[in-house]
């Protein structure tokens, strides 16, 4: 039997799970303890399919609207992603046990343009056509209080109805030099236009992004863990491609590993999008190891300490 080749790897910190992702799915556990089957959750609750599969085997049912909630004395909850302003009004309208699992930074999105709307500004959101989230944060504000752009050419097309009341806001997923030279070209032909006090494009997304910048030039090739359907999990390949990885994949597990492509190298980084659970990075190292003498080495760009406590009425105090 020939040796395994040897194989480097470069495993990205910080990776995976964001506290946004780990309140949800906690919320879910939570909601499933203390009410039992079956609990109701809006949309995916966080976009991963194994995080989703699992959560069905535990009893989850999961619904695109709310007319598709059968047992209305169930529980129901509504994504990380955050939901339109007539989604809650629909849950109370249906006598709804309605628990919202929104992550707080998508909240502070919506305040922001709320706040933006309440002082005669138009809205300018940046941000991808359909993405949940985006179709929340537009549905905070009547319609057509904001206006979507996506890329450099939409900014280049804008017509406001005042460009001197101005704001935009961003999803909190997207890449950060994407929307920096789209925020630019917004800036440059919106000088008066209000930015947001903080930038809207969260820590989590940020942290992945600057990690994988900081292995891609040094691999042969780039996986990110994640969902197709998870916008920050795409944004991680894309950057590891512009970054200089020759090779960059986005994977759910190990068995969509396509193993011809892989075949040469003798260097690779590992992350995981925000919303993919450790357990498959694990799983896919142990793929590589079967075919590879791997050596693992962690590469740390940030720390990070954030916590977000549950919805209120599934924390153990107010629940009892």
């Amino acid at each position: 039997m020939s040796p395994k080749p040897p194989l480097r790897i470069l495993l990205c910190a910080p990776r995976g799970f964001c506290a946004g992702v780990v309140r949800a799915i906690d919320a879910v556990e939570q909601a499933l303890k203390l009410h039992g089957a079956p609990v109701y959750v809006r949309h995916e609750i966080v976009h991963n399919k194994y995080v989703v599969d699992g959560l069905k085997k535990k009893g989850v049912i999961f619904v695109k609207e709310l007319d598709q909630v059968e047992d209305t004395t169930r529980p129901v909850i509504f994504s990380a992603h955050g939901v339109a302003k007539s989604v809650p009004q629909d849950a109370a309208s249906r006598h709804l046990h309605a628990i919202d699992a929104t992550c707080p930074l998508v909240t502070k999105v919506h305040r922001e343009a709320e706040i933006h709307h309440k002082r005669g500004r138009h809205i300018i959101m940046v941000g991808h056509a359909g993405h949940p989230e985006v179709v929340g944060t537009m549905g905070q504000l009547p319609h057509g209080a904001i206006t979507l752009v996506e890329t450099v050419a939409d900014v280049a097309a804008l017509q406001p109805p005042d460009p001197a009341a101005l704001a935009f806001v961003t999803q909190t997923t997207l890449s950060v030099d994407d929307t920096a030279e789209i925020v630019a070209a917004l800036q440059a032909r919106f000088p008066a236009m209000v930015a947001p006090h903080k930038e809207d494009i969260c820590y989590a997304t940020t942290n992945r992004q600057e990690a994988v910048k900081a292995v891609a030039p040094r691999v042969d090739a780039l996986l990110v863990v994640g969902s197709p359907n998870s916008s920050n999990s795409q944004r991680l390949r894309e950057v590891g491609e512009r970054a200089g990885a020759r090779l960059a994949r986005l994977v759910l597990r190990a068995e969509d590993i396509d193993w011809t492509e892989f075949g040469a190298i003798s260097s690779l980084a590992i992350t995981a999008g925000a919303s993919a659970p450790e357990v498959l990075v694990e799983e896919i190292i142990d793929a590589f190891a079967a075919r590879y003498a791997i050596e693992v080495e962690t590469v740390s760009t940030a720390d990070e300490s954030v916590f977000f406590p549950l919805p209120r009425e599934l924390r153990p105090s107010t629940a009892a």
